[in-house]
């Protein structure tokens, strides 16, 4: 579980405290800043329940936990050029939504995956093969996807910074995949 939001946590945490299989949950330090509505009222997050945090209709940015909130800050930023992105957050990367992921993907017809840590063996690599297996054909562009460098994380922000994906790097990506 990799929640993005203050709701989500509570949530998933719930769900995986009430389910009878062994949960792994991360919490992203840079995530204990933000605040957001938790309703005092019991309720759930359904475990492998993707959340679609913004309607789009040219391009899907599929991603999780801190990155969400850099993919939404960078659709904003798009927005203003008439380019509309859908961000959908995983929540979960075991189990994963795929249809979510499909659905999306169907109506966009271009995506990128944005994830904090390496391209290689990651969810990022297991999203792009459900992606190439159950949507090639409705694809319009390649598969793309914003990660980390292929380096150890660095202790110094400059190049930590350097290293990990940005708002920028993303706005440079879909700008790329929607021509």
């Amino acid at each position: 579980m990799l929640p993005s939001t203050p709701y989500d946590v509570k949530g998933l945490l719930k769900s995986a405290v009430r389910d009878d299989n062994p949960v792994i949950f991360f919490e992203h330090k840079q995530l204990y800043e933000v605040s957001g509505v938790v309703p005092e009222e019991e309720y759930t997050v359904p475990l492998g329940q993707a959340d679609v945090k913004r309607e789009g209709a040219d391009v899907t940015l599929v991603t999780y936990s801190f990155m969400v909130t850099k993919s939404l800050a960078a659709a904003e930023e798009l927005a203003k050029d008439g380019i509309d992105v859908e961000v959908v957050d995983l929540r979960t990367v075991d189990p994963i939504d795929e249809e979510t992921i499909l659905t999306s993907v169907r109506k966009t017809h271009r995506v990128i995956v944005v994830q904090e840590v390496w391209r290689k063996c990651s969810v990022s690599s297991e999203i792009a093969a459900i992606i190439a297996e159950k949507a090639l054909d409705y694809l319009d562009q390649p598969i793309l996807r914003v990660t980390a460098d292929d380096v150890p994380n660095p202790f110094s922000p400059v190049l930590e910074e350097y290293v990990l994906p940005s708002e920028e790097k993303i706005i440079e990506c879909v700008r790329r995949i929607a021509g």
